[in-house]
């Protein structure tokens, strides 16, 4: 009888086994990642919320990862990718036998959640939530889209006082008032600091200003117009145009070597525009009686712009200085001399040295009178018929 007992007791315990080990689950699924991929690394995290219990896996080089020994259980499944949640699957109840699938696809996550964050900003910029969108909301999406509301709201104002104070500047700018245009774009720099227009043209204004002043005062609004423009290149240092302004705003304030710098890093950044800025350096050297570095940068504006007709005409004048003159008075151009006028003449026949070139080209070809005349020598009396 004991030993009847005994098998029962024994068929007892085999029973509660296999009752719990049938009570084992596994959860798996395959990650994709936002460019459409098999996720390969990716941190699976699966935390049981009935009953606190937490679990890791990570993705295979397919991109899949599987869970064996889960308790049969309520989860939530997370995807973390360098140590940030990525994606989340709630709610997930294991099931006995086959495993629980929960895929992943970051992309397609990621655009439903753009097209949402986009359809709240659209109803955010009209200022009411729309109530298919409102019902399905928790309370913690209602109070986030009560801080985009708020925000937006500040951001419209914040906009129209950094227009209106803008505009008020160009404004100004354009009637020569260039105190008031200081006063206003100042004001819009400081709505919008990080507005490259905004310091571009309140550098512009400032370096206008200066134009009306003199001594102390000048060098004053020459320096903040100069500041100005080292905070719009800052903002954005690969702009070859605000290279250029701030190196005719050195000019100005008398900065010759720091205007070539520019200059030289504004061709260097547009090579489409390089014959303008190379153009712009070589009259910056020729105001500073730097005739052959000037003659350099006119060559590079024809290399780099072939069509550049002033560069022909600039270097030819250069090159005519370096004419010389017979003891007959004949003119003897350098190689090349008359062929940058010709040139100029090609490419722009009407254009403002159109005549001036016309002039040079008669000019070398014609013999100048070298013999010496006493400026101070009488005239002789013409002798009457």
């Amino acid at each position: 009888m004991k030993f009847r007992n005994l098998i029962l007791a024994t068929a007892g315990l085999l029973f509660f086994g296999f009752t719990s080990l049938a009570q084992i689950t596994a959860i798996e699924g395959d990650v994709k990642g936002d460019d459409g991929k098999p996720l390969v690394g990716a941190v699976v995290k699966i935390d049981r919320y009935d009953i606190t219990a937490h679990y890791k896996t990570k993705t295979d080089k397919k991109g899949h990862y599987f869970y064996n020994g889960l308790p049969l259980g309520n989860y939530n499944v997370t995807i973390e990718v360098d140590g940030k949640d990525v994606d989340q699957t709630k709610g997930v109840r294991s099931r006995l036998g086959d495993p629980t699938n929960v895929s992943f696809n970051l992309q397609a996550s990621k655009q439903s959640r753009d097209a949402a964050q986009a359809a709240m900003q659209k109803a955010a910029e009209g200022g009411q939530l729309p109530k298919d969108m409102e019902r399905g909301m928790t309370a913690a999406e209602k109070a986030a889209w009560e801080k985009t509301l708020k925000e937006r709201e500040g951001q419209l104002k914040q906009h129209k006082e950094l227009n209106d104070a803008f505009n008020a500047g160009m404004t100004a700018m354009a009637d020569k008032q260039y105190d008031q245009a200081v006063q206003a774009l100042t004001k819009a720099s400081e709505i919008g600091p990080q507005e490259l227009a905004v310091w571009a043209n309140l550098a512009d204004a400032y370096m206008k200003l200066a134009g009306t002043k003199t001594g102390p005062e000048f060098d004053d609004a020459a320096q903040k117009g100069l500041d100005a423009y080292s905070k719009a290149i800052a903002l954005k240092p690969e702009d070859a145009a605000t290279h250029n302004n701030y190196a005719l705003a050195l000019v100005q304030a008398k900065k010759i070597p720091e205007a070539q710098a520019e200059l030289t890093k504004a061709a260097q950044l547009d090579p489409t525009n390089a014959g303008k800025y190379y153009y712009n350096l070589g009259a910056v050297l020729t105001n500073a009686n730097q005739a052959d570095a000037a003659a350099d940068a006119f060559q590079k504006a024809i290399a780099a712009d072939p069509k550049y007709a002033e560069a022909y005409y600039q270097y030819g004048v250069y090159l005519v200085g370096k004419a010389s003159f017979g003891a007959d008075g004949k003119v003897t151009p350098v190689p090349g001399t008359v062929e940058q006028f010709q040139k100029y003449l090609e490419l722009a026949p009407t254009g403002q040295f159109a005549q001036p070139a016309k002039d040079m080209l008669a000019t070398l070809s014609a013999t100048v009178d070298v013999s010496y005349k006493n400026p101070n020598a009488k005239e002789a009396p013409k002798k009457k018929k």
